[in-house]
């Protein structure tokens, strides 16, 4: 698989330096670059296809696996398979759990009412599983607390209800899983989900299908990698990441179509999410977002958000489109989480060998460090109705920036051919730049937390009073 991998960045590689040499041969007629974004965008879709066929996603159903043992579990807060302090192993197994949890929190946080629960340092080894769960915060498999492991592979999840995650992992504690299927439907009901405490999460190929609202397919308050796999939402966001934590995906194939809403506290549609909730369960401080290879396909809205926190976004090689004609590439804006004034978006986006197309819209109490490298090419504009937040843009190694409109920036690093004014006028700090010259700027300099004490805890993809977090040290079990 390491080898399809790095077969799929060469040819990202190529594609990259194929479109910026196409960028650099632009005479900056309309005509000419209108062509160049259409050829650009079919150049993406031609990769989006390779990568999918290359990465052979094991896409499991439950008639794929031989059943030998049946356990079931019907008992409100009860498990159908439980490794407590001890380690386990099952295969070949169905478990099905029905019954809702009295408490939201203790099936969130501690793990009250999953059908397949470790915790006090238990490890669970799970191979060839059949797990369904139709209750109200039934999630599938549960992982809680530090020293505590589940290892699943070959196996396929369903849930049905309301705040039924497929794999869940708290407190500290373990999840490694690897091709597995999660297919979840209610609400509050993300495939690969975390709360709080966090802990590490790797998953390797599989599929990860949500449809419910308010349901993304990662929700992060953990460090999530997931390298090789399919992710699809049909409802919610793709991604969701809240407070000092993190999303990293290496040759994932991301399908999002965010086009319902859990809340009124954002107008904006996306595909990735990154935020503070303010709700006391997530450690503010920068949270991260990292996508090498792969790609991501936006349905409705913008491609990224970042609202009330800090970020540093990483993009290598990886083919994205959006689909909504309206929906910009990066909104950094202030929303319903946190205290009016001081809840924007500091964001860092780092691009290498990375092509870029959409605007990118950053709100008078947010900022942006856009750092172009190794190639890069972004075609699109930054701020076109006029200047608002800071905004450092740094190009090097080559990389090209085309403009789609007038663009506003406080600060500019560049060589004297980065630039492709296309007709438009680049503001730097209210001067316009002059064609062909080069530049040296400062990046913006971030507090250290964003946000601030206010706001209500309504999250994303959660229901309940709470939200997860990268707490600290992870919480001990009320007793």
């Amino acid at each position: 698989m390491k080898n399809k991998y790095f077969a799929l960045k060469a040819t990202a590689f190529m594609l990259t330096a194929l479109l910026a040499g196409s960028m650099a041969a632009c005479s900056g007629g309309t005509t000419q670059t209108e062509t160049q974004a259409v050829s650009a965008t079919e150049a993406v879709r031609e990769t989006q296809t390779a990568t999918a066929d290359e990465a052979e996603i094991k896409k499991l159903s439950e008639a794929d696996i031989t059943i030998n043992d049946t356990i079931e579990n019907s008992t409100g807060g009860e498990h159908a398979i439980l490794a407590d302090g001890e380690s386990l192993s099952y295969k070949n197994t169905k478990v099905v759990k029905t019954g809702d949890s009295d408490s939201g929190d203790e099936a969130d946080f501690y793990g009250d009412n999953a059908a397949i629960f470790a915790t006090n340092g238990g490890t669970l080894d799970l191979s060839k599983m059949v797990v369904k769960t139709d209750g109200t915060h039934a999630n599938a498999v549960f992982s809680y607390g530090e020293g505590t492991t589940v290892n699943i592979s070959d196996s396929y999840i369903e849930t049905s209800g309301n705040c039924s995650g497929g794999l869940m992992t708290t407190g500290g504690g373990t999840m490694n899983a690897t091709d597995v299927t999660v297919n979840t439907s209610g609400n509050s009901s993300a495939a690969i989900r975390s709360d709080r405490g966090g802990g590490d999460v790797n998953i390797t190929g599989g599929s990860y299908t949500t449809s419910g609202t308010g349901s993304p397919v990662i929700y992060s308050t953990a460090d999530i990698t997931v390298d090789n796999a399919e992710l699809t939402s049909t409802a919610s966001q793709g991604v969701v990441v809240e407070g000092k934590n993190s999303v990293t995906l290496n040759n994932v194939t991301l399908n999002a179509d965010n086009n319902t809403k859990n809340s009124d506290k954002s107008a904006y549609y996306q595909a990735v999410m990154i935020y503070q909730s303010m709700s006391g369960d997530a450690a503010q401080g920068t949270s991260s977002f990292t996508m090498n290879g792969g790609t991501l396909t936006n349905a409705n809205g913008d491609i990224f958000f970042v609202n009330n926190t800090a970020t540093d976004i990483t993009l290598s090689g990886a083919a994205i489109i959006n689909n909504d004609a309206d929906g910009v590439f990066l909104r950094a804006a202030a929303a319903g989480w946190g205290s009016d004034g001081s809840n924007g978006g500091q964001v860092n986006l780092n691009a290498s060998k990375q092509t870029i197309s959409g605007d990118m819209l950053v709100d008078d109490i947010s900022v942006l460090n856009l750092y172009l490298k190794d190639g890069s090419s972004f075609n699109g504009a930054i701020n076109p109705t006029g200047s608002a937040g800071e905004v450092y843009v740094n190009l090097s190694g080559g990389s090209k920036w085309t403009l789609t409109a007038d663009s506003y920036v406080t600060s500019l690093t560049c060589d004297a051919d980065s630039i492709d004014l296309n007709g438009h006028t680049l503001y730097v700090n209210g001067v316009a730049y002059t064609a062909g010259s080069a530049s040296t700027g400062s990046a913006i300099t971030f507090t250290v937390s964003s946000g601030g004490q206010g706001g209500a805890p309504d999250k994303p993809g959660e229901g309940g009073g709470h939200g997860p977090g990268d707490g600290g040290t992870p919480p001990a079990k009320p007793e």
